[in-house]
């Protein structure tokens, strides 16, 4: 696999707890914009076919999804700490500081309420800044060759990993025998553009959208729409910018809801080179610092790892927009059915507790299951039966 092949992925730069909230900033007001028509699959090609390596920008991300305004980190026992972090997504706890898993967590949840600025820094492949702006303090993630830090001013707690020089080596041969095993029909990007698009085509209806303008930047919006009545997801739309192929902003839009639920995106963007020194980052004199080692899913070390039963592994019924995940009662934290937390959270119904938003619905069960799914209640309720 090409390195072209990673561009295929949205390219805003935010922390990985922020790329589970994927969204979008609202269109600048301006003068109209008319590019040249393209169609869907152009524009993943355009994505595919960027070269930009460097830029640097202020990224805003909101959210309206109903939630209430809480102390999210309140009656959280060190054992749900455990348990939520093990059940995030790969690779969404990498740059989570072990000591601080409850402001971890906390933040995770923060950021899908309210509005949050970040600056980002990209100096080329292995360099890399993302600056979050708190009201007295700054949180930074910082990635420069083999070295990873995170740094919180407001604690003045730094947590630094170092990463194999070998690492990036075996990657690449990993990419290399995956591509070799590839059908012949996959070997262009052209190819994997229509393959792409014929996948989705049973659940969703991919289309150009109206040529816009982001942080000063004409775009084409690449919009994927649900087939599906059912799923409270309206449509996904993503920007790419039309002279450089990079995607410059996501947005969610729920059904009956005129603003966007999620948003994430850039406000300002320069392509120009970052100052290099803003890459070399060194803790405070006084600072707290931890060394923290890789997870066993990036080393591939997986010994003495247990692998969860089948009485503990999620189930996903339903399929494209309309699918719902059970976890399983075996799964699921003994404290969460009694914790404070989730009575502030969530609303009494037939047969548990249920957490609605406008682009997602969480079901608990009296009998310890959990249910998730951009569907409404009732559907959870009915796969619950």
């Amino acid at each position: 696999m090409s390195r072209n092949s990673l561009k295929w992925l949205p390219a805003v730069v935010v922390p990985a707890v922020v790329v589970a909230a994927v969204i979008a900033v609202p269109f600048q007001a301006g003068a109209a914009v008319d590019l040249p028509d393209k169609t869907p699959e152009q524009v993943l090609l355009l994505v595919n076919d960027s070269t930009v390596s460097t830029f640097s920008g202020t990224v805003s991300q909101s959210s309206d999804l109903g939630l209430p305004t809480l102390d999210l980190s309140a009656g959280m026992t060190k054992s749900m700490q455990k348990s939520m972090t093990e059940s995030m997504p790969e690779g969404a706890t990498d740059l989570l500081p072990a000591t601080s898993t409850t402001a971890a967590l906390s933040t995770a949840l923060e950021l899908l309420s309210g509005s949050h600025e970040f600056r980002v820094y990209v100096g080329g492949e292995n360099k890399s800044r993302v600056q979050i702006k708190d009201r007295m303090a700054e949180r930074d993630v910082v990635h420069n060759g083999n070295d990873v830090w995170l740094y919180d001013s407001s604690s003045n707690a730094a947590t630094h990993m170092s990463v194999p020089a070998d690492l990036a080596a075996t990657a690449e041969s990993k990419f290399a025998e995956l591509k070799s095993e590839l059908p012949t029909d996959l070997s262009t990007p052209a190819q994997v553009a229509d393959r792409l698009l014929s996948e989705l085509d049973p659940s969703t209806t991919v289309s150009v959208g109206t040529d816009a303008r982001v942080a000063g930047r004409s775009v084409y919006q690449l919009v994927l729409t649900p087939k599906a009545a059912d799923s409270l997801v309206a449509s996904v739309s993503i920007a790419v910018d039309s002279e450089t192929g990079l995607p410059v902003q996501v947005v969610v839009m729920a059904e009956g809801q005129s603003a966007p639920a999620l948003q994430v995106g850039f406000t300002a963007l320069d392509f120009a080179a970052p100052d290099p020194d803003l890459f070399d980052f060194v803790p405070p004199a006084n600072a707290t610092v931890t060394e923290q080692a890789l997870p066993e899913h990036v080393t591939g070390d997986h010994s003495g790892a247990q692998s969860p039963t089948a009485a503990e592994l999620p189930r996903v019924t339903g399929s494209g927009w309309s699918s719902i995940v059970e976890v399983p009662a075996a799964a699921v934290p003994a404290e969460l059915g009694n914790n404070p937390l989730i009575d502030q959270l969530t609303t009494a119904v037939d047969g548990g507790r249920a957490l609605t938003t406008s682009l997602m619905t969480v079901f608990l069960t009296t009998d310890g299951r959990v249910f998730a799914g951009a569907v409404s209640l009732a559907q959870l309720q009915a796969a619950a039966e």
